[in-house]
């Protein structure tokens, strides 16, 4: 789908100047491989909100939204699968993925620092952490899962693309659709339903503090 592509792009763009190459390939291999549906999301939730919203400004907050969850999932990846158990301490292959994902988060910091979506962005990595210390401690966790928390700020940086603010109903609309999604996620034109746009746009219409309808809520 055309929004996808719009996100793998500017993702792919904020990572173009990262040195060494070594490092800029294995980051763009793993922007190129990433299922965009983070990025897709904030790019329909500023639709949906302000279809006036500059499409360069949505397109950057859709990369920073993306690049910050592909950082953390290649954490997550790492910390499950414990790689340097399997590799030869001279092998750079594991140590140039930690890399990768810090500077996945990094510049997608970088391009949400200005935005409304700033904060939420600081509480999805500060939850991730929570959340993989709880699971590593075999502790049931507290905090939402790393896709409902990025679903959440892929809508928050695409609603307030315009300068406002994202209704109560878009979000938890996007935190639903986290629920309901595989992990690890599947292609965007795979996932969503085909009618997401028309929920969006409802739930997008709301009054900003106004809680998600029954009706509204089935529609995921």
């Amino acid at each position: 789908m055309e929004e996808a592509e719009q996100a793998r792009a500017a993702a792919r763009d904020a990572v173009a100047d990262i040195e060494p190459d070594g490092l800029r390939a294995v980051i763009d291999d793993h922007v190129a491989s990433s299922s965009m549906l983070p990025g897709v999301l904030a790019v329909l939730s500023a639709r949906a909100v302000d279809g006036a919203a500059d499409s360069e400004a949505v397109t950057r907050r859709a990369a920073g939204v993306q690049l910050i969850y592909e950082g953390l999932r290649t954490t997550r990846d790492l910390v499950a699968e414990e790689p340097w158990a399997h590799t030869d301490e001279d092998d750079p292959d594991s140590d140039l993925d930690v890399l990768a994902a810090d500077v996945l988060v990094a510049r997608g910091f970088r391009l949400l620092a200005r935005t409304e979506a700033a904060g939420h962005a600081v509480q999805t990595v500060r939850e991730f952490g929570r959340h993989e210390t709880d699971s590593q401690e075999d502790r049931t966790p507290t905090s939402r899962s790393l896709e409902a928390n990025v679903f959440e700020l892929a809508a928050i940086a695409g609603g307030t693309a315009a300068g406002g603010e994202t209704p109560l109903a878009l979000r938890q609309y996007v935190v639903g659709l986290a629920d309901d999604a595989d992990v690890p996620l599947p292609d965007a034109r795979e996932t969503l339903p085909e009618e997401v746009e028309d929920v969006l746009a409802r739930a997008g219409s709301q009054a900003v503090d106004e809680p998600l309808s029954p009706t509204s809520a089935g529609d995921h």
